[in-house]
């Protein structure tokens, strides 16, 4: 059996999932490649110590650089802020290891393409963490549209709704400062959405209409009032390259809404749309049924259903942790094959291009072209 040696490189709210997942993969499911979790890298001293005994790390460190460099390191997990995705993963490639890199990819759009060209030029695989893919609702949709079940797909609704910042005294974060984060609900909402929506039709955007607002612009701290320089919530809407338009909204202002993500998919023959909060299930309209049709709630836990395989007899739910297992499984099993995963860093390129002409749009009024 080989083994990949795993170094995680921040260890928050993310690390703690993508930890998780590396413990759990191989137990879950037959894999190729066993992940051994080598080392885990972060700032303080006591907090990666902790987090290393806590999580399951073997070592830790409080220089990434080093950890990139190391032979015993096979693949780097980027699960920092966005403005170090770009540096830590470029590293990572130049040394010789596979990545897989939290979305988005990059704050700018320059750091999306020296990632991608750099990715597209190694023999490593690279991987972005677009982990709402890694649900069976979530891909079973995705293959009634390729299978022309839904006809010709002519709209789409997408909504990530949280409330977290609703609260004007809500204290400022490494989120709400643009130098780390890029952007606000957009990066950290809207990227979601848009890569699930392209992902589900098979198209992507190709220009956008776009409002964007900061309803809190100054939040307390430890150190005393901070300005925030990124949007609390942004709205645009768009035509796809299929010719189907979209709608959607990325918002940390929703007051009562936890972690409320939507998707619609309407086609001429049918629908179908999930939400995050009911996350076992997809909602189904086939228009064949004649006076019988109607939108079917379909629970998608059988074993014939995406990644099952590896879980619990039929209505025995999963949740939201197991998305980032099967992020695990899949690109495992892309380095025992040798073969590109999914999403590749083209594809987080692409949806960088998409927020960022998003930001113009919602700048300037216009309408803008995403570009290739």
């Amino acid at each position: 059996m080989r083994t990949l040696r795993v170094a995680m490189v921040g260890h928050g709210f993310m690390g703690r999932a993508h930890s998780n997942a590396w413990r759990t993969v191989a137990r879950a499911f037959d894999v190729e490649v066993t992940p051994v979790m080598a080392v885990v890298a972060g700032r303080d001293e006591r907090r990666v110590r902790t987090t290393a005994e806590r999580l399951g790390w073997a070592g830790w460190s409080t220089d990434w650089r080093a950890v990139v460099e190391r032979d015993d390191v096979d693949l780097v997990d980027v699960c920092t802020p966005g403005d170090s995705h770009a540096e830590i993963a470029l590293a990572a490639l130049a040394a010789g290891k596979h990545v897989l890199c939290e979305k988005p990819l990059a704050n700018t759009v320059a750091e999306a393409e020296a990632l991608a060209e750099a990715a597209g030029a190694s023999d490593r695989v690279a991987m972005v963490g677009f982990n709402y893919r890694r649900l069976p609702a979530t891909e079973l949709a995705r293959r009634l549209v390729a299978s022309g079940r839904l006809g010709e797909v002519r709209h789409v609704r997408a909504a990530y709704l949280q409330d977290w910042l609703h609260d004007e005294n809500a204290p400022a974060s490494w989120r709400l400062d643009a130098a780390s984060a890029g952007s606000g609900a957009l990066g950290d909402l809207g990227s979601h959405v848009v890569d699930l929506a392209q992902h589900l039709t098979g198209s992507t955007l190709g220009s956008v209409t776009a409002l964007a607002h900061t309803f809190v612009p100054v939040r307390p701290s430890p150190e005393g009032d901070r300005a925030v320089t990124v949007d609390d919530a942004a709205l645009f809407v768009g035509r796809f390259g299929n010719g189907a338009l979209g709608a959607f909204e990325a918002t940390r202002m929703a007051t009562g809404r936890r972690n409320a993500l939507r998707v619609e998919v309407n086609g001429s023959l049918g629908s179908v749309a999930f939400d995050l909060e009911r996350l076992n299930e997809l909602e189904v309209y086939d228009g064949a049924d004649g006076d019988t049709a109607g939108f079917r709630r379909v629970l998608v836990t059988d074993a014939d259903h995406p990644w099952l395989s590896g879980w619990w007899p039929p209505g025995h739910t999963l949740g939201w942790e197991h998305t980032f297992v099967h992020q695990a499984k899949d690109l495992l099993d892309a380095i025992a094959s040798g073969t590109p995963a999914s999403p590749s860093f083209h594809d987080g390129l692409q949806v960088q291009r998409v927020l960022a002409a998003v930001q113009d749009s919602a700048a300037t009024g216009a309408l803008v072209d995403v570009g290739a």
